[in-house]
């Protein structure tokens, strides 16, 4: 069985962590509590134990907050294993394969669960985040860290685009907005939404 931890929980859902690979990333199951149905994002690594939980959590699809390799590890063994996995359109070509496209603001159910999506490119030109409806969680892949955006020094990565998308797309949410990115810890949206300009003005 998956060393995952019960990463936050209330009356409707689950979020299960796992934290695989050589650059610890941070693997999410959300599981709506009423119907058992969850979705995987990010089939990073470590593709045994990924899949020990989606077997033991009715993980039902797998979805790809971006194609950078280490996001992306395990998608050929789940996609083995029956697992469908989605991707958006612009980092489609970075996987070894899928099987459909991510678009902006559409909605995913997860059993009774809505999860949205929210196009923010820029760590890559098509990163994606995650928002549970009518709760104040938001899976933010690379996006989005404590401190600061992601890294936007790999290919196809743009600082300019990834500082409109935390603006204009995720800056937006409210406050109390709890953020869980692709890596490292937990943090709100209005912790790191002061610290803007400071970003902007150093660069990174």
């Amino acid at each position: 069985m998956a060393s995952s931890t019960l990463h936050h929980a209330d009356t409707d859902l689950e979020i299960h962590k796992l934290v695989v690979g050589p650059v610890d990333n941070n693997v999410f199951v959300l599981r709506c509590r009423h119907t058992g149905d969850a979705v995987l994002l990010d089939a990073a690594n470590e593709h045994e134990r990924l899949l020990d939980l989606c077997r033991s959590l009715n993980v039902r699809t797998v979805l790809e907050t971006h194609g950078h390799w280490d996001h992306i590890g395990a998608v050929t063994e789940v996609r083995d294993a029956g697992y469908e996995v989605g991707v958006t359109a612009a980092d489609a070509h970075m996987l070894p394969s899928y099987d459909y496209v991510l678009e902006d603001d559409t909605v995913i159910q997860v059993g009774r669960l809505r999860l949205r999506t929210i196009l923010t490119p820029g760590h890559t030109p098509g990163s994606i985040c995650f928002r549970v409806e009518n709760k104040p969680l938001l899976f933010s892949g690379d996006t989005l860290f404590p401190g600061g955006p992601g890294a936007t020094k790999f290919e196809g990565g743009n600082f300019d685009h990834i500082i409109e998308s935390i603006d204009r797309k995720l800056f937006t949410l409210d406050a109390d907005t709890i953020v869980m990115p692709g890596h490292g810890d937990d943090t709100l949206i209005g912790t790191e939404r002061p610290h803007l300009q400071e970003w902007i003005d150093r660069g990174w």
